[in-house]
């Protein structure tokens, strides 16, 4: 008699909404990231908020639920980076992972300052980037970097991106450790390429920590290891709302007569200015009804949540306020 092998017992999963702030660890892919947070919180539904490259580290929003309606608003987000360029050397990927192709390590040393603050002002404000081959962009439904591995060249069109600021954090010989702030869609390989460049010395990028992406930062955020430590209830309390998303949006409020036509989808006249983005609730505390926009003194939903997810919602927002009362 042969003894069959133990059957693996399927975790439950159940509707869990909001947004986890990771602290995303070096070496794992966005996508292992989300699914261990996905398993930890035994979550239905969850997506993450744009691809951190797995020699990254930082902030990765994880979505879950009612929060994944909200996560094209962090993707579309301004994002913050420190960046670490090892100046004198250039690689086939731009980064640490590619093969050596020079190094000029007297033409690093001889770099000033007043060197390094030139290059980082001639790329700040609107520039034109051409995407590394070395990235996830596709081209005819295969990323760039398949093509790169088997030694071939796309050629790639220009992209227009804006860096709102580059910052000297440290500086040790060929160290440089810049702050950066730019717009979605912003390579930093490539920015740190291009400064090299300009430098005379060439550089590539040896560390990437994403620090901010729109109104969140990756102080509030939290590693996986230690997300793990928690207790169940104890992870779920860590979810914030899906506004949190929206959180430097404009507020409107509504009453409930409103709100109940709002959530439907109606259009509704307010006394508000024109906007392009605003964020929607109902009379109640925390009673997050969706996204919307205001033309002509209308105001029109983009995306709304389903009673259902604002009841789970607001039950969640309870329960957590009463879990700070008792700690």
């Amino acid at each position: 008699m042969t003894n069959s092998p133990p059957q693996r017992v399927k975790t439950p999963r159940r509707a869990v909404h909001g947004v986890l702030l990771l602290d995303k660890p070096l070496g794992l892919s966005s996508n292992d990231a989300l699914q261990k947070a996905k398993w930890l919180l035994r979550a239905e539904k969850a997506g993450h908020t744009g691809t951190l490259d797995p020699l990254a580290t930082g902030l990765l929003p994880l979505c879950f639920g009612a929060g994944t309606k909200f996560s094209q608003v962090s993707l579309d987000a301004d994002k913050a980076y420190e960046a670490t360029l090892f100046l004198g050397l250039t690689t086939t990927t731009g980064d640490a992972e590619g093969e050596v192709l020079d190094r000029s390590e007297a033409a690093a040393r001889a770099v000033t300052r007043e060197q390094i603050e030139a290059a980082c002002a001639r790329f700040t404000g609107a520039i034109d980037q051409v995407p590394p081959m070395y990235s996830a962009l596709k081209h005819e439904g295969r990323p760039l970097y398949e093509y790169a591995r088997a030694g071939i060249v796309i050629e790639r069109p220009s992209r227009r991106v804006t860096i709102h600021s580059i910052d000297i954090v440290d500086w040790q010989a060929e160290q440089l450790t810049l702050a950066v702030r730019c717009s979605k869609g912003t390579y930093i390989r490539t920015l740190a390429e291009d400064i090299g460049r300009v430098l005379g010395c060439g550089a590539s990028l040896s560390a990437l920590r994403r620090t901010g992406s729109g109104p969140l930062n990756v102080a509030q955020a939290i590693s996986l290891d230690a997300l793990a430590a928690l207790t169940e209830i104890e992870r779920e309390a860590l979810l914030r709302p899906p506004d949190s998303l929206l959180a430097d949006w404009p507020e409107l409020r509504l009453d409930s007569a409103e709100a109940a036509r709002f959530s439907t989808g109606l259009r509704r006249r307010v006394a508000e200015q024109d906007s392009a983005h605003v964020r929607v609730y109902g009379p109640a505390a925390h009673e997050f009804l969706g996204s919307a926009h205001i033309t002509d003194g209308e105001l029109i939903a983009d995306r709304l949540l389903s009673p259902q997810e604002v009841e789970g919602l607001l039950s969640t927002a309870s329960s957590n306020r009463f879990l700070e009362s008792v700690v």
